[in-house]
């Protein structure tokens, strides 16, 4: 629908030659004036500002809250799988946040998490990330876990570079 409503729009200097579709520069420069702009207007491209090997670091004292125990009745009082794969994605996210430009913030889109040790309350958990590759709206990452010099989880995580404002605007009626 893009196709159809950008070439109608735009001057034949924007059509493909033979094909008389958008040329798919121009079409890259339509999606990017579109919905790929910062708050000033510029575009981004995590290639240029992310870089792999880029890390960060959390530490976390369990607390019952964050325990299977509390969302699940009977359930021991352990650290629980989905609290830990939070902590794996707020550090993905702290790890590349300082150098995203202005409006645009990152969204977990995949977990492959292997939980691999039980922690109890009181616990003090690291959690680790770091930047295992980088694609233009797409950030890749290996993440692990550790209570003292165990390591409780590992696994993969992506997150998605957004526009927060274009992303805001597309839920802004429901």
């Amino acid at each position: 629908m893009l196709c159809i409503g950008y070439a109608k729009s735009v001057p034949d200097e924007g059509l493909h030659p033979r094909k008389q579709t958008p040329h798919p520069s121009s079409l890259r420069e339509a999606t990017l004036s579109r919905k790929g702009r910062g708050e000033a207007g510029i575009p981004m491209d995590a290639r240029d500002v992310i870089k792999v090997g880029m890390s960060a670091e959390r530490t976390l004292v369990v607390p019952p809250e964050r325990t299977v125990g509390h969302f699940v009745p009977g359930m021991p009082m352990v650290y629980a799988t989905p609290m830990m794969i939070m902590e794996m994605e707020m550090a993905s996210a702290d790890a590349i946040k300082p150098h995203l430009a202005p409006g645009w913030v990152t969204v977990g889109t995949e977990v492959d998490i292997r939980h691999l040790a039980a922690s109890p309350v009181g616990a003090v958990v690291r959690t680790t990330a770091r930047v295992i590759a980088v694609e233009r709206r797409v950030i890749r990452f290996e993440v692990e876990a550790f209570d003292g010099e165990r390591r409780i989880g590992e696994g993969r995580h992506a997150r998605g570079l957004v526009n927060r404002e274009a992303f805001n605007k597309r839920f802004a009626g429901s």
